[in-house]
């Protein structure tokens, strides 16, 4: 029987009550349930992910919205205020928005609560809140991101984010949506792979995605804001998979799935008419049980309204101040290569550093370049721009010394006091041979020292085997890779060393070769070096953009540790200090992340390892949207970010994507060396110091411990931290002070 046939139409109940026993048992409202897990993934990823989310950013999202709710709840006389769906919303936006403007944040849980109130069609929301807010701040303000990978890909945290999503949608009768989601989004990313010839690796990598499953069911499930019947969910669900992977991998833009979710909930009143069915109510609403608790707006309004006035307050800046003292640049890696990208909009510039050992003759490169490349676009660079790049932003070590403590302890007290051209690299034979193996040669020119060739071609196959005819020696089973790239509508970027331009110029070694060209594609292909690749390998990329710093979106980039106290014997040996820290991180982060090492505006840096890049060079590395007119000093629209990647082609099976962010933090990889006060004054506070210096000590050497995994008792022996007097032997303690 339809629900409403034992009620009048003025809501008086004309059948005869039945028995206690008979009474239906209320239900529990599963939006109390899915505040639990996104609680708990938030505090998760906070304390186990190292979110880069403050806490007061959290309580000001939470805040903003339960007084959204309270506002829209009083202006459109509703006599309850809903609780959990504010809730939902706040939390929602804690996992996915990031912002460096806390006016965004408030702005954000404004547009999700209000839209719950201002577009709505026939009793149910226009859009899904979070969803719309989140496209709003993206398309509307460059200092709003979604960090996709912060979760990572790991296979269990994928499992238990299905099964907590499973048990609220199948709460909330909304399983076939994320179900016929992720099959659908599955099936494409399959095909996909099929197509382009990629190895299974790739779509299951994808698919491992914590943000794409709390997009499957949390986002999409929406009961309020998805078609009324099956039919029309389903076909919902695949229609945005579709969008999603247009936006992806046709349009090139990031946030893909988020796009299409925002355009395809326009359509459910248009399937909700054609495929009619029963329209979703929580339990609670009006003729039901409800057991959501009601919260009296008068006394929320004050309280939240207190609750922004001190999140909103600025917070104090702490300068670095220090003494430098040694960096771990490139050198301290082998196999490793370094890359620039300098990126605004659609347009970049690569800037690529030949790390190639050996007689220059054997010299070859092949690279992957999204759209052809004319003459005019390819030049050589100098070195040196690169290697003061990496001085500038490699990890660094700071030394402070300690004062004297009884001066301080003076100073203290009166302180107080006081108050107070063509080349000849592709003959006619050669272009028979590539014309007959399907390759054409789109274009050739020497640029410096380098012959270079813009290749593109039908068939894999034939391709590997004209570079191989002509001297580029490819790694067996390249061919597949070359494949991908093809059908993707790549061209390709080939170089090799003309030794008689170079003796001409008189260089001895590789100057870097850089590419302009504009392309959305925002990646950096590295697969061709993970085939049959001895070992992993080290790249060293640093990005130069106007906005802010730079992520992966489809690995987990993650902060190196940082402003850790360490004692004083690294200082000589940094590189063993650096090399064992690093590989340690990426074993704990499971060899599948990338780490930030340094993040900063060109105009600044504290300490500086080496001197900002001035203008003039930074245009020789591509930055073209700075004025001219300041080419004597740092460009100060300029945001460096340093990224580091140890990858294989087991834990890298990607190439890297990546985004620009609206993050403007300043980061370093730093780390600090306090040397004693070693005087002889004698003052109570300089005693006290005295004693303290053990536990500190203690701390430096668990710290290193901790960050490099060397052994602990090492580490004391080379301090000579002495026992604590508990814990020397017994007998020590009773003959102290004799024999």
């Amino acid at each position: 029987m339809p629900q409403g046939a034992l009620e009048s139409n003025d809501g008086m109940n004309l059948a005869p009550a039945p028995p206690a026993a008979a009474l239906p048992r209320k239900r529990l409202d599963p939006r109390w349930l899915q505040i639990l897990i996104l609680s708990s993934l938030l505090a998760w990823g906070q304390a186990y992910l190292h979110f880069d989310l403050p806490w007061g950013r959290v309580l000001l999202t939470l805040g903003s919205a339960l007084l959204a709710q309270a506002f829209f709840s009083r202006l459109f006389s509703r006599p309850r205020l809903e609780l959990p769906s504010a809730a939902i919303s706040a939390l929602s936006l804690c996992l996915l928005l990031r912002t460096d403007r806390p006016a965004l944040v408030v702005l954000g849980a404004s547009i999700a609560i209000g839209s719950k109130f201002l577009l709505r069609w026939h009793g149910k929301h226009l859009f899904n809140p979070t969803n719309l807010a989140l496209v709003v701040l993206l398309l509307g303000s460059d200092h709003a991101w979604v960090s996709a990978s912060q979760w990572g890909a790991r296979v269990s945290f994928a499992f238990f984010l299905a099964c907590a999503g499973l048990v609220v949608t199948g709460k909330s009768s909304r399983a076939d949506i994320p179900l016929g989601f992720l099959a659908a989004h599955t099936g494409l990313l399959l095909a996909r792979a099929a197509w382009l010839g990629d190895p299974w690796a790739i779509p299951l990598h994808q698919l491992q995605s914590g943000s794409l499953l709390i997009f499957a069911f949390f986002m999409i499930s929406d009961p309020k804001t998805t078609p009324n019947s099956r039919a029309g969910r389903l076909l919902f669900a695949v229609a945005v998979a579709l969008g999603g992977y247009f936006v992806q991998f046709v349009l090139y833009r990031p946030n893909g799935l988020l796009y299409s979710l925002a355009a395809w909930c326009l359509a459910t009143p248009l399937l909700d008419r054609w495929l009619p069915g029963r329209r979703f109510e929580w339990p609670g609403a009006p003729g039901r049980p409800s057991r959501a608790k009601e919260i009296p707006m008068k006394r929320l309004a004050p309280a939240t309204l207190g609750l922004l006035a001190a999140v909103l307050l600025p917070a104090s800046a702490h300068a670095f101040c220090g003494f430098y003292v040694a960096r771990a640049d490139t050198k301290l890696f082998n196999r490793s290569s370094q890359v620039v990208l300098a990126r605004n909009g659609d347009r970049t510039v690569l800037s690529m550093a030949n790390d190639f050992q050996g007689d220059l003759k054997e010299f070859a490169i092949v690279i992957p370049v999204p759209t052809f490349i004319t003459r005019e676009q390819i030049h050589v660079a100098e070195k040196a721009l690169i290697d003061h790049l990496d001085a500038y932003s490699a990890p660094r070590l700071v030394e402070y010394f300690d004062p004297d403590p009884c001066r301080e302890a003076e100073m203290l007290k009166m302180s107080r006091a006081e108050g107070a051209a063509p080349s000849d690299v592709a003959t006619g034979a050669l272009q028979d041979r590539a014309r007959s193996l399907g390759v054409t040669i789109e274009a050739q020119y020497t640029v410096g020292e380098y012959d270079i060739l813009i290749l593109s071609a039908k068939q894999s196959d034939g391709l590997a085997t004209w570079l191989t005819e002509s001297g580029y020696k490819l790694p067996p089973g390249a061919a597949p890779v070359l494949g991908s790239y093809l059908k993707q509508g790549m061209k390709f970027f080939v170089a090799k060393v003309n030794l008689g331009e170079q003796s001409k110029l008189g260089y001895s070694y590789l100057r870097p070769l850089q590419v302009a060209y504009e392309s959305p594609k925002f990646m950096l292909p590295i697969r061709l070096g993970t085939v049959n690749a001895d070992g992993p390998q080290e790249l060293f990329l640093y990005a130069l953009t106007e906005n802010g710093r730079v992520e992966t979106t489809n690995y987990r980039t993650v902060r190196l540790p940082s402003d850790a106290e360490i004692p004083v014997f690294v200082k000589d040996d940094f590189p063993h200090f650096y090399k064992d820290l690093f590989t340690r991180v990426v074993d704990r982060e499971g060899k599948t992340a990338v780490f930030l090492e340094y993040a900063w505006n060109m105009n600044s840096c504290d300490p500086c390892s080496a001197d900002p890049l001035t203008d003039a060079e930074l245009r020789e590395l591509g930055v073209f949207w700075t004025n001219p007119m300041m080419a004597r000093g740092p460009a100060p629209d300029v945001y460096i970010t340093r990224l580091h990647v140890r990858y294989d082609r087991d834990h890298f099976p990607e190439d890297l994507v990546l985004q620009e962010t609206g993050d403007r933090q300043t980061f370093q990889g730093r780390y600090i060396l306090r040397h004693p006060w070693t005087g002889s004054a004698r003052c109570e506070a300089a005693d006290q110091y005295r004693r303290s210096l053990r536990d500190r000590f203690e701390k430096e050497a668990q710290t290193l411990a901790n960050l490099t995994g060397w052994d602990i008792n090492d580490i004391r022996n080379r301090l000579k931290i002495p026992p604590r007097p508990e814990d020397e032997p017994w007998w020590k303690k009773i003959w102290k002070n004799g024999r």
